[in-house]
């Protein structure tokens, strides 16, 4: 290593919710360390921009509830204000279905996720299955399976025939809330909270510094930026698997270590928040939530921070977000415009404003809201990335003990890895 090269205790490369959250660690336990982070902001796959309204809205990661303990008092500490999701009303199933047949397909749904999370994952009648083959093989009726289908390719982003079966029940069981997930969203936005552990770093943070190489060996660690090399005793890479494998490192990571973070593959969401000038399915006693039977992936909810501010925010997950990633934007807002008018009637095209964010092959992240691993076979895959190739560590909220592919989970994922490289650090003292 050079003398006259900066130096410090570790690196973080990325500044999510997870390089955010180590960083935090690593200051309170009085570790020396400098923050990467590829874009010009912080928060990873949380966002926020102004709509054409002047409005900051969040265009990533939103949504909260009260079994996400972690999140939930950093946003209480930061004096954020929680807006609660308005569920009040129809929930409305498109093509329609009559209330008494919605119901059923809903519990009939709900009993199928209970029973995919009933298999245990290491069970051999499951070996080589994915969600999809599994889910052929079901005996409930088509109406639960297609809800099935789509709220699989809906909350997890990707087709449900890539994702292995003993994969998905292990990452649901560490989805473990039991209020609705939707629960609140901040007033602030969910990005004011990154910006604001942020703002607790100082000059440690350095935004628009791309690592592009890691060197790493007995005696520690270089890091190259375009605009420069940074030396350390540790390096944490703080970004979803799949970005992680693009890195280039030297020498090669493990050739087992190399093979885990390339069996993932990155969700595809485009998020949409729609406003108008009042939220007229409210008094027709809809709650504003909508789900497709015939589009798999796509759903609606009121986005309302108040009376004055009316809006629905729609989802596009999965197969069907790779599709109308090929759409321009006015042709995407056309189609989207079109399907909330067959869902609420004419009123729904009197769009205040159309803001739309398409998380597909975004550069900094791969996707959204998570990598998911897409190898039947890559059972260690998780563990193998935990374990790292030390002075090499990685995080993020795909490997997450606790809400996988969560800002909860982000937070989780990177207290923990702090945690290791001050063990890590300690030991090596000791033994010098």
């Amino acid at each position: 290593m050079s003398d006259k090269t900066p130096r410090t205790d570790v690196v973080i490369i990325g500044a999510g919710f997870t390089g955010l959250s180590a960083a935090l660690e690593l200051q309170r336990a009085g570790v020396d360390f400098v923050l990467l982070e590829a874009r010009d902001r912080v928060g990873g796959r949380v966002e926020a921009v102004r709509n054409g309204l002047g409005e900051r809205i969040d265009s990533g990661g939103q949504f909260l509830c009260v079994d996400m303990p972690q999140v939930m008092a950093l946003a209480k500490a930061h004096g954020k204000t929680f807006v609660e999701t308005y569920v009040d009303g129809e929930f409305i199933t498109h093509p329609q279905m009559t209330s008494a047949r919605a119901e059923r397909t809903y519990h009939a749904s709900m009993a199928i996720r209970e029973r995919m999370n009933g298999i245990d994952p290491d069970d051999p009648a499951i070996a080589g299955l994915t969600v999809a083959a599994w889910l052929e093989r079901q005996h409930d009726p088509a109406d639960a399976k297609a809800a099935f289908r789509s709220l699989v390719e809906g909350l997890w982003c990707l087709a449900a025939d890539k994702v292995p079966l003993w994969y998905l029940i292990d990452n649901d069981r560490r989805i473990t809330n039991e209020v609705f997930e939707l629960q609140y969203f901040l007033r602030e936005t969910m990005q004011s909270l990154a910006e604001d552990l942020a703002g607790e770093l100082g000059d440690r943070l350095r935004l628009n510094e791309a690592a592009t190489r890691i060197e790493h060996g007995p005696q520690g660690v270089r890091i190259t930026t375009a605009a420069d090399a940074i030396e350390a005793r540790e390096v944490l890479v703080a970004l979803p698997p799949a970005t992680a494998a693009k890195l280039e490192f030297t020498p090669a990571l493990p050739d087992a270590l190399a093979k885990s973070l390339a069996v993932w593959e990155s969700g595809a969401v485009i998020k949409v928040l729609v406003r108008y000038a009042k939220p007229f399915w409210r008094e027709r006693d809809l709650s504003g939530m909508v789900m497709w039977r015939d589009l798999p992936g796509l759903f609606v909810c009121d986005a309302s921070k108040d009376s004055d501010h009316a809006a629905v925010v729609v989802f596009v997950g999965g197969p069907l977000a790779l599709r109308w990633h090929a759409l321009g934007d006015a042709a995407l807002q056309a189609e989207v415009t079109a399907r909330l008018v067959d869902a609420f009637g004419s009123e729904a095209s009197d769009v205040l404003d159309f803001s739309a964010r398409d998380w597909a092959y975004d550069r900094w992240s791969g996707g959204a809201y998570s990598d998911l691993i897409v190898d039947v076979s890559a059972r260690n895959a998780e563990r193998t990335i935990l374990d790292g190739a030390p002075p090499v560590h990685f995080a993020a909220s795909e490997v997450s003990p606790s809400f996988p592919g969560y800002v909860e989970g982000a937070i989780v994922a990177g207290r923990i890895a702090a945690t290791k490289i001050q063990s890590a650090i300690a030991t090596s003292a000791s033994g010098s």
